[in-house]
């Protein structure tokens, strides 16, 4: 992993796949940059074959991460450590985050009415 420092923030990225590893609250304070998706330089066709991975450890406890889908974008799978809430994304998955298409939208929409 090498460490990147964004306005303050740290976060690292794998150099061999390109997926990032956010502490638990630095996910959030990137989704509300516009150049958070910049930031996400891996091969998102590399991020695909590493999200069919489903046993993976927090690179900093070495336990099971668990694997969570964003409500808005279930396309999006990601992985958080249950000890320190840190948050494994996949090339391309920030990307994916931070660009809610227009396509989403309207899933969101009709999920919401079958409720």
């Amino acid at each position: 992993m090498a460490s990147i420092t964004v306005d303050h923030t740290e976060l690292d990225r794998c150099r061999g796949c390109g997926a990032l590893w956010l502490d638990s609250t630095v996910l959030e304070r990137l989704l509300d940059r516009p150049d958070a998706a910049q930031l996400d330089t891996g091969d998102p066709a590399v991020g695909k074959e590493w999200n069919a991975v489903d046993r993976v450890s927090c690179p900093r406890h070495d336990v099971p991460m668990q694997r969570l889908v964003d409500h808005e974008q279930p396309h999006v799978w990601f992985e958080q450590c249950p000890s320190c809430h840190g948050v494994l994304l996949d090339a391309g998955e920030l990307t994916d985050l931070a660009e809610l298409t227009l396509a989403d939208r309207f899933r969101s929409l009709f999920a919401g009415r079958r409720s």
